[in-house]
């Protein structure tokens, strides 16, 4: 049986990231524990995983990435705040001195760490990888690259005010590359949501631009050869089926797989 069909039969683990505040932000909470922290992680992506035959599993700052890609056979990295610009050379003037624990749109230094050191774990061991909008830029960054801090206004709109689950605007189409992960998943085009307001600006070592809008900017990106893509918008809450999610689990099952066979090689020698 090739590792391919064997993906078939076999269910993959795949870590989800998320973050961290304190439940006094939830309303309703008993103000008892409002001083104790919670994780959060979006249940969209735990849903379109499992729904593909994987199993998902939510990471927290505390599961030590290094060990954690011993188990996981994909990782998605994603939404959310802004990356600190310290991660990346950008203007730190910027940074508010707000716990993020208290406010879940400053910077979180702490997700920023792990979802870095959780990317470069990943990539060390060959275990596909999907960056989602604000992981797309922690991909980026992970490698060496930077951000465009700001996108200026423009013939596309990137930080939509549309509520989710979105297909976007009729402005918002990304051209893909020929020959891309992206194209192969895609087509020549795709219309997506988007709400972002940063976008990559240098890419990081062995990165690609394989998708960008009519006006430049970077939407989809990749290392050639391996099974990582990092998309700018929300495949977990596009309207329609969005097969981004799907590519993770498959590719996942397939190192699984793959790893099955090795072992089940070197047992028989």
């Amino acid at each position: 049986m090739s590792a391919r069909e064997e993906a078939a039969t076999v269910r993959p683990l795949l870590g989800i990231t998320g973050r961290r505040y304190r439940l006094e932000l939830l309303e309703g909470a008993d103000k008892r524990y409002g001083d104790r922290c919670t994780d959060s992680y979006m249940s969209d992506f735990a849903s379109h995983i499992a729904q593909a035959g994987g199993l998902p599993v939510h990471l927290s700052y505390d599961t030590d990435a290094t060990d954690i890609c011993q188990w996981l056979s994909g990782v998605v990295i994603t939404g959310g705040q802004d990356v600190h610009p310290a991660c990346w050379g950008g203007d730190t003037s910027v940074v508010r001195d707000v716990d993020p624990r208290t406010d879940l749109m400053v910077h979180d230094v702490a997700r920023d760490e792990y979802e870095i050191e959780l990317v470069r774990a990943a990539l060390e061991r060959g275990i596909p990888v999907l960056g989602v909008c604000r992981g797309l830029q922690v991909l980026n960054i992970a490698l060496g690259g930077t951000l465009v801090a700001d996108l200026p206004p423009g013939s596309v709109r990137h930080l939509s005010t549309e509520a989710a689950p979105t297909d976007g605007t009729t402005d918002h189409l990304v051209t893909f590359e020929k020959g891309s992960i992206a194209a192969g998943l895609f087509g020549e085009h795709a219309l997506t949501n988007s709400w972002h307001h940063q976008a990559v600006d240098r890419c990081g070592a062995g990165l690609v631009v394989t998708g960008r809008t009519s006006d430049g900017v970077i939407e989809s990106v990749e290392l050639p050869g391996t099974p990582v893509l990092g998309v700018q918008w929300h495949p977990e809450w596009m309207k329609s089926a969005d097969p981004a999610l799907t590519w993770i689990v498959q590719a996942a099952a397939e190192l699984l797989a793959a790893r099955r066979g090795e072992q089940t090689h070197r047992s028989l020698r």
